[in-house]
This record gives C-alpha cells, structure tokens and sequence, in this order.
C-alpha cells in the first residue's frame, strides 16, 4: 500500500508542509497539502474515494498566537467520524504532555514535534500505513483472520490473558501478524478506551533512545525548545507496543530495565521522576534461541517482559487460513482501486495455497493489491501476483559479474539479483531487519517494501 498511499499534510505553515512533502514524496508516490480546514472539509464533502487521504499528518494550530490544540483537535475529531477514516498523525511545537495523550485519545495514532526527525516522521507515516492496511473491522480479534487451529489456539490466548494486567511478548516472523495481536490485546483489556502506542525500538538512535521513551524538558539540550512528553507519559493509562523489542542495543536494554522495574521514568533534564502506568507489550522476530542468548537480550529484561508469550503462526503452518486471506484483500483492493471484481482462478487458488509465504500475511497482501492492479483477465491468474519465481530451498547466494557471465540469457536481470541480495542479507543478518537494512544501505521501511515487491 505504501507506494500507491496519498498522504496529505495538513499545516498552515507553507514551509513546514514543503519540508514534509519533499521527504515524504521520495518514499510515497502522491503527497499532497492543505494550509487551511476549510479546504480539508470540502475535500470530504466531495466524498470522492480516490481523493481521501491514507494518512494525514495534522498541525494541531492554525490561529497565530493559539497554542492549545483546540484547531486541529475539531479536525481529528471530523475525521475520525468518517466510514473510514484515515491514520492521523498529530503535529505541533508545543508537544506538552496533555496535549499529546489529548490527541491519542481522541483517535491519532502517534504524534509528532516540530522540528521534526527525518527518519522518525518517515518512519510514523510507514507504521501508519501499515496499521491502516493491516486493520479490518470491530472486536478484540477481528484483524487476526483464519480460523484454523493454530489461529483459534491465538484467540484463546489473547482471551485469556487480555483481561489481566502481565506483560505479553509476541514472538513471530516478520509479516504474521504480531502488531495485530498486540492491538487485540489492548482491545479485549480494562485499558480499551486508552491509549494503544505502538514503537518501533529497532528504529530508536540509541543518542535520542531516552528521549523519545521518558521525555525531556526544556533546555536539556541543544534542541529542546519546549518540554516534550515520553511514550510512557503519552501512553498512560493505555498499552505501551515495543516493537522489534529484539533490536534494541545492550545499553538501550538497561535503562528500558530501570524503568520497568521501577515504575517511573526520568525526563531528561527533570529534577524527579515520574511514576508511570501503562501496559507492556512486546515483540520480536528473533530466534527463540537468540532471544534466550545474554550476548544478544538481557536475561532481566526478558523476564520483565515475557510473563506470557504468544506465538504467532506463520502462514505455512496454516496454509487453511489462505483461501480466506486472498478473498479479503482481494476484495479491499478491488473496492480501494474501484476495479471490476474477479473470481481467482481453481489453478491459481491451489498454486498459491503451495507456495510458502516467507513474508507471511504481509508479503500475501502486497501480492494481492499487485493482482487487482495488474489483472487484465476475467479471473485472477497465478502471474498476477508476481510470485513465478520458485521459493528456495536455502537462501540463495548472491550472484557474482563472474557467474552471471556464464548465463547467456537474462544473466542480468535485476529484479532477480535483487531478490538474491536481499535474501542472502536476511540470511546474514538473522533476521534481524535493521541489520539486515543497514548492510544494504537502505531504510527498515524501504527494505519493507522490497520485501513486498519480491515476496519475501
């Protein structure tokens, strides 16, 4: 979904909108601006489908001079009231504490400073999509489709512990679901009405890691302009989502630790900590193995952490589960891109029940929006869904000049190097999606995409 996304910026400062359209337009191929809610409430009214934004990044003033929220807060709320609203991200420059869980509360899915980070706006509006694609209907467990006996064993886990307070690891690969879990968790919990924050700590600096958790005051550092509120702060009351949980540096792990174990947090630059009460969930695709390695996880923070662990299913374990998948985004696509609906072909239906997932759902949803996009029969047929090439039996070694010379046909097709290269820094790197980013010389988010496109 991200390349097809429209983002819209919604900012009365030119300047400010320009500096996020120019990032955000090298990742995402429509991004648009309003300066004004006036002209945001006639796009609405028009209620043309292809023109509603996926994602709108909202200034929260407008008025010179205002600095309470009030302007962007009506607009978060008039967005929220739409059949099918768009993930708001919420902006501003006076990023106090009440503002901010004001704004979660009232539906945002994250909230952003002014100036901003680069990587953490860019990294906002990736997460924002994907929980937008991801999501599908009401009820704790309604985004967690299948209903085969790996599945249900999910669901009945989710139920049992959701009412309690212990923490919750979800352990999967990467594409299976684990956020979707996290969300039901906090759906089916006494904390439903608060605040769900998710973080992706693989994407933490580890220089900002403090101030992006517990928060900072003014003053406590070349550029705090204003005092900023943490995640714990902005989750209070709610559930607190540690993503990629498995990423985070040693020394990052430490202080994650002293604020667990403590129940209170220090802004940087406070005199007193603060007491703090959330929900902890987290998630890792590492190797249970790794996980359970001092040299990799803190063997404290892991108890800390994984009172309960849920373990979510790859798809190639339950392969029932696909038939159900493929007509659902199948039909989102269609309805998304208003193309004619088709049926999928018998042949297709059994080849693509085969084929192993490696990408699990994610890597199934990206295939299907590829089909409803470059169908062109009365049916959907194996090809549309750009799965030809054989999954392999073992990563793939990445092809030399050399080798490639001995081909005399198509030695140099680069989608299929591409593949090869990716897959064997995967292989490389464990699993471990930044590393594995970092030794290609992309972001997480674009090696997502890649990820995607080749079905890996």
């Amino acid at each position: 979904m991200a390349d097809t996304a429209h983002i819209l910026i919604l900012d009365d400062d030119i300047d400010v909108a320009c500096a996020a359209q120019m990032l955000l337009r090298r990742r995402h191929g429509r991004v648009t601006t309003l300066d004004d809610p006036a002209r945001l409430n006639a796009l609405l009214e028009a209620g043309v489908p292809a023109q509603l934004p996926d994602v709108v990044l909202l200034d929260l003033n407008f008025t010179p001079g205002r600095i309470d929220g009030a302007e962007g807060l009506a607009v978060l709320d008039r967005l929220r009231g739409l059949a099918h609203p768009p993930a708001v991200i919420a902006m501003t420059a006076y990023a106090d504490v009440p503002l901010a869980v004001e704004a979660l509360k009232r539906g945002a899915g994250d909230f952003i400073t002014k100036p901003w980070d680069n990587a953490r706006l860019a990294a906002a509006v990736d997460s924002a999509l994907a929980r937008r694609a991801a999501a599908a209907g009401g009820g704790a467990t309604s985004g967690l489709m299948g209903d085969s006996g790996a599945m249900r064993d999910v669901k009945a886990m989710i139920a049992s512990v959701a009412p309690t307070e212990a923490n919750v690891m979800v352990l999967g690969e990467n594409g299976s679901g684990k956020e979707l879990v996290a969300r039901a968790i906090h759906a089916a919990s006494g904390r439903a009405d608060a605040t769900f924050l998710a973080v992706d700590m693989g994407a933490l600096p580890e220089s900002t890691f403090e101030s992006e958790l517990f928060g900072h005051r003014k003053g406590a550092f070349t550029d705090a302009r204003s005092d900023r509120a943490g995640r714990f702060q902005a989750a209070r009351g709610g559930t607190l989502f540690l993503d990629e949980i498995g990423n985070m540096p040693l020394a990052s792990q430490a202080k994650l630790l002293t604020a667990l174990e403590r129940r209170e947090v220090t802004p940087i630059g406070a005199d007193r900590p603060e007491a703090i009460d959330v929900r902890i969930v987290s998630a890792t695709n590492l190797d249970e193995r790794r996980l359970f390695d001092p040299g990799s996880f803190r063997p404290d923070l892991l108890f800390r952490l994984n009172t309960i662990v849920i373990r979510v299913p790859p798809l190639r374990e339950r392969r029932g589960d696909v038939p159900g998948l493929l007509h659902h985004y199948l039909s989102l696509y269609e309805n998304q891109y208003r193309r004619p609906v088709r049926e999928l072909a018998p042949t297709a239906l059994e080849r693509l029940c085969e084929w192993h997932w490696p990408g699990n759902v994610r890597a199934l949803r990206h295939a299907c929006e590829r089909a409803v996009i470059l169908a062109a029969g009365d049916e959907y047929r194996y090809e549309d869904f750009g799965l030809a090439m054989p999954a392999p039996a073992e990563p793939p070694r990445v092809a030399t000049a050399a080798a490639a010379g001995d081909d005399d046909e198509g030695a140099f097709r680069l989608g299929a190097l591409e593949r090869e290269t990716i897959a064997a820094a995967l292989d490389k790197a464990k699993g471990n999606i930044s590393l594995a980013a970092r030794m290609l010389g992309l972001s997480r988010a674009a090696l997502y995409r890649k990820l995607g496109k080749h079905g890996i």
